[in-house]
């Protein structure tokens, strides 16, 4: 039961009184009266196909016998084909096939904060560690990677692609040298997916262990631009070091620590955030003696705490008399008592670190859950209200006056048009919310008390199904 939620999804949406199409692309699934409708294109590529499948819970299809008109796996799982028009195939089902809830916790259901899946040949991780049997990529000053490929002297021409210059095949021209063809790249901390082009013929790195299948048929090498190394001096007569943490579930045999110069360490690379860590010496935990900043869970365990990422200051005015006050949000997993805030004069404050991207969060004073005074920007999940903060906004939405109106909220396609979930904050004469989005095209709209309009301040707009319009933003790379 537990792969039917998109169906469930969809129904909320509808029930809640949702007009808008879910997204508006070829393949599509759409709330109609009564029924889901799922549209195919069969000009569509195996990456899409497997996506809009995914999104309908639709398992076992056979890509290849489907595009030559074999609907057999769809029509088995409960849909119906309703008709087919030039490229695009319907097929419908009826929502009284949804019986119920059937997800633990439909809070996940509902969560309207934006995530993105990535793209193929792009990698979206929370930490990475390379393995190579040869180095043969390799940081040099001033902060460059270099990339060599040894031998291949009969080669005319190399290429370095990846997900770094979006797999261009006109960039990334190596230079020949008598060991092989090297070229040395600028890049930011993170995960890349990257390839040869020798000669035309594409060829994976021979001395990276690290391989990965994107989702779309290829194979890649995979490398870490590393932004932090995990030292642990002393110990040198210890058999075996590891490191375990937050960001890969607490797993404390697969990251170990070499021996190098008097101490142990492991560089990697770790996205932006708050991470516990710990230790193991010969199957003895300890925390990070040269990390002053630890954290006591609820079981009583010690860990130490590393924070990477933007700084953010969380203020709140008053409550004089409280004894504790802590910020609790997506960035804690909703943990009451992890981030405490420290006294200041008449008001409650902590700076803390946290990665990209777009939070929801309340402050806990005194076991009482509270909204931010000071943050006018809200969120509703599940009949939730609560804060919103964006760090390292992309894009501000603005709307300029309206100032009778007594709620404006943004709903788009980066939010499945769910209507409730995004509250503007009002400054003078304007409406606005500042918001992380990655690149790509966006729809959206804005619901003044409970209407719907398109951004009068964008001149970029689109028709839909219903013959209202929607508002068209670009991200830029």
């Amino acid at each position: 039961m537990r792969r039917y939620w998109p169906y469930i999804f969809t129904l909320m949406l509808l029930l809640s009184g949702m007009v808008n199409a879910i997204a508006q692309t070829r393949n599509n699934l759409i709330a109609g009266k009564g029924k889901l409708i799922l549209l195919i294109d069969l000009h569509s590529s195996p990456a899409e196909l497997d996506s809009i499948f995914k999104k309908a819970a639709i398992p076992g299809v056979d890509k290849r016998a489907f595009l030559a008109g074999d609907y057999s796996a769809i029509i088995k799982d409960g849909w119906v084909m309703a008709k087919k028009q030039n490229n695009v195939v319907q097929f419908n089902r009826s929502l009284t096939d949804m019986k119920g809830n059937p997800q633990e916790n439909p809070y996940i259901i509902t969560a309207s904060i934006i995530k993105t899946q990535p793209r193929p040949g792009y990698l979206d991780v929370v930490y990475g560690v390379n393995n190579f049997a040869v180095a043969t990529v390799t940081e040099v000053s001033p902060g460059l990677t270099r990339f060599f490929l040894p031998g291949h002297q009969d080669a005319k021409r190399v290429f370095l692609s990846g997900s770094f210059n979006d797999w261009s095949t006109l960039k990334g021209l190596m230079t020949k040298t008598p060991q092989g063809w090297v070229i040395d790249l600028k890049l930011k901390p993170g995960g890349y997916e990257y390839k040869y082009i020798v000669d035309s013929r594409w060829m994976v790195d021979p001395y990276n262990v690290l391989q990965m299948n994107d989702g779309a048929g290829n194979t890649n090498s995979v490398y870490y631009k590393c932004n932090y190394t995990f030292k642990l001096k002393s110990f040198l007569s210890a058999h075996t070091v590891t490191l375990a943490g937050s960001f890969n579930n607490w797993n404390a045999n697969e990251l170990q620590l070499e021996k190098n110069e008097g101490e142990w360490e492991i560089p990697m690379y770790l996205c932006e955030g708050t991470h516990e860590y710990r230790f193991k010496v010969d199957g003895k935990w300890m925390t990070d003696p040269a990390n002053p900043d630890k954290h006591v869970d609820e079981d009583g365990n010690i860990s130490s705490v590393l924070n990477i990422g933007e700084t953010v200051n969380f203020k709140l005015n008053g409550y004089t008399n409280a004894k504790n006050v802590f910020v609790a949000g997506d960035f804690t997993n909703w943990k009451p008592n992890k981030i405490r805030l420290s006294k200041s004069g008449d008001a409650w404050v902590v700076t803390v670190k946290l990665s990209a991207g777009n939070y929801n969060y309340k402050f806990v004073v005194d076991g009482q859950w509270i909204l931010d005074p000071l943050n006018q920007n809200h969120t509703v999940i599940n009949g939730e209200t609560n804060c919103f903060l964006a760090v390292a906004p992309t894009h501000t939405f603005k709307l300029k006056g309206y100032d009778n109106a007594k709620v404006i909220h943004l709903s788009g396609s980066f939010n499945d048009w769910n209507q409730g979930s995004y509250a503007l904050a009002h400054n003078g004469d304007e409406w606005s919310i500042s918001m992380r989005l990655k690149p790509g095209k966006y729809l959206y709209k804005f619901i003044v008390d409970g209407n719907w309009i398109i951004d009068p301040g964008n001149k970029l707009w689109e028709q839909n199904q219903y013959g209202t319009g929607n508002s068209v933003l670009w991200i830029e790379p």
